[in-house]
């Protein structure tokens, strides 16, 4: 096999894979841990499950990659809505909390519901969730322009990324719209503060 009968091969591959792990994300979010097989992802991902199995021998494999791919895609797009760095507060309180009512949030929650009882999961899910955290936060004081080597700063970013998580969970169960937007305005007005 030459080098150019690979390359297509090998971007099938990475199309395969990569609508796997959308596909699981999606599955996650929607049916949560007990309703999300292999084969109900590979069914939506319009492979076999035997394809699926090859990209990702275990459940559980599937679903913590699934969960950190879509964490560094919207990681990515995060710093892409603000190519320059540091922003406007608001828009950037908004685009945190934002990360935590979407459906990457609800497959995440359901990972972490099942880990708190699945063993073999569950260290898996502590480490990812911790890398998550870490780039999020780190993502959080680049676009706040977060002098961290001032007292309470990083303690200030950190209460505001446990706040957007907390309104993810209040959005779970019902539109928390309304409410959000005032939380959010008066988060941004308590960081200019805490910030400058």
């Amino acid at each position: 096999m030459t080098a150019v009968d690979r390359a297509p091969k090998q971007d099938r591959s990475r199309a395969t894979r990569q609508r796997l792990l959308e596909a699981a994300v999606a599955c996650l979010a929607e049916h949560g841990w007990a309703g999300s097989t292999v084969s109900v992802v590979a069914e939506r991902a319009g492979v076999s499950r035997g394809a699926a199995q090859h990209h990702f021998p275990t459940r559980e494999d599937l679903f913590t990659a699934a969960v950190e791919y879509v964490a560094e895609e919207r990681s990515s797009a995060l710093r892409d809505l603000f190519p320059q760095g540091a922003a406007d507060r608001r828009a950037v309180v908004r685009a945190l909390v934002d990360l935590f009512t979407g459906p990457l949030f609800r497959a995440a929650l359901h990972l972490w519901v099942a880990a708190s009882d699945e063993e073999q999961l569950r260290a898996r899910v502590t480490e990812l969730e911790a890398r998550v955290g870490r780039e999020t936060h780190r993502i959080a004081v680049d676009l706040l322009g977060a002098d961290e080597s001032r007292p309470g700063v990083r303690e200030s970013v950190q209460g505001l990324l446990d706040m957007a998580r907390g309104l993810g969970l209040a959005n779970l169960l019902t539109d928390d719209t309304a409410r959000r937007d005032r939380v959010v305005a008066q988060w941004a007005t308590l960081l200019d503060t805490a910030l400058e």
